[in-house]
């Protein structure tokens, strides 16, 4: 810009001159000089002009996208277990995909926010959300006995926990597992429910973890393990699914009943209010109800109910 002023001024400048040796009187050339000056410096200032409004125009612009991305960065990233099927899982063309994250893409659409689903270690999950590499936790997350360790959603879904079998061990009832192998997802709430039962537990000859529920099925299979504590919603799933569903069985008798919720880092209640808003909306024009009928063949939601 500097280079461009300099240019009309020395224009101005030359073209006084070139007015001085064409032998006009010394008023004639003070005009001249001060003609050419004034309009080189009105030359200068529409084009300073035109380039501050076009700066104005960038700026604004860069500060309205800046601010249309403030409240989660334009993106709304959910921190999910990707071997928790029908929750969140990796499906046959290999995306990410499951009931969960189907609501959550529809609650980040209606919310102008670009959905990211993010596979995460379920045992760090909490460093995951903390960190803020998650905006929240939306995989078949139980909020019983988590209360006050997040900031949750109201409930959206009933589930329990069970014990799944091999359709030919003999075992019909908790009580049949004393002297068994049981395994369950580390920091899963079967995990959790069965150390608020120490009395039923404590009869178990081993209680085992496992990084996800894939892995715990082949150990069933094997017979590595006698039975898997899980979420009755994932349990069925498995089973429908699965070739040899037939071979295993779900105890009658749940390990404990529980709630799914969204949860996110304890305090924002500014992301959880737009997210539990956009839930209720669903609820009301029939989408909750429908994803849940691609998924389960019927309305497992709760909200509004």
């Amino acid at each position: 810009m500097k280079k461009r002023v300099m240019s009309l001024l020395m224009a101005g400048a030359m073209a006084a001159s070139l007015a001085g040796c064409g032998g006009s009187k010394p008023a004639e050339t003070a005009a001249a000089t001060t003609a050419a000056e004034a309009a080189a410096t009105e030359a200068a200032k529409t084009e300073e002009a035109k380039a501050e409004e076009t700066k104005t125009e960038e700026t604004k612009a860069e500060e309205a996208k800046a601010a249309d991305g403030a409240a989660a960065g334009g993106t709304f990233t959910v921190g999910f277990d990707q071997d928790f099927p029908p929750m969140g899982f990796v499906g046959d063309d290999g995306e990410y995909t499951g009931f969960d994250l189907d609501l959550a893409k529809e609650v980040a659409g209606r919310l102008g926010l670009e959905f990211v689903p993010q596979p995460i270690a379920w045992d760090a999950k909490d460093m995951e959300l903390n960190s803020g590499t998650i905006d929240c936790i939306w995989n078949g997350f139980t909020i019983n006995g988590r209360e006050d360790g997040y900031t949750w959603t109201d409930p959206y879904m009933d589930n329990s926990q069970v014990f799944v079998v091999a359709a030919d061990s003999g075992i019909t009832a908790p009580a049949d597992l004393a002297g068994k192998i049981v395994e369950v997802q580390a920091d899963s709430s079967a995990e959790a429910a069965l150390k608020d039962k120490p009395e039923l537990a404590d009869t178990f000859g081993t209680l085992q973890t496992t990084p996800d529920y894939n892995t715990a099925f082949m150990d069933l299979e094997m017979g590595a393990v006698d039975a898997i504590a899980m979420d009755v919603i994932v349990a069925g799933y498995q089973l429908e699914q699965r070739d040899d569903g037939d071979k295993y069985v779900i105890l009658d008798e749940s390990l404990a009943s529980e709630k799914y919720g969204v949860g996110f880092k304890k305090g924002n209640t500014e992301l959880k209010d737009k997210v539990q808003a956009t839930l209720e909306e669903m609820a009301a024009d029939g989408t909750l109800e429908k994803i849940s009928n691609d998924w389960f063949g019927r309305d497992v939601t709760i909200i509004g109910k």
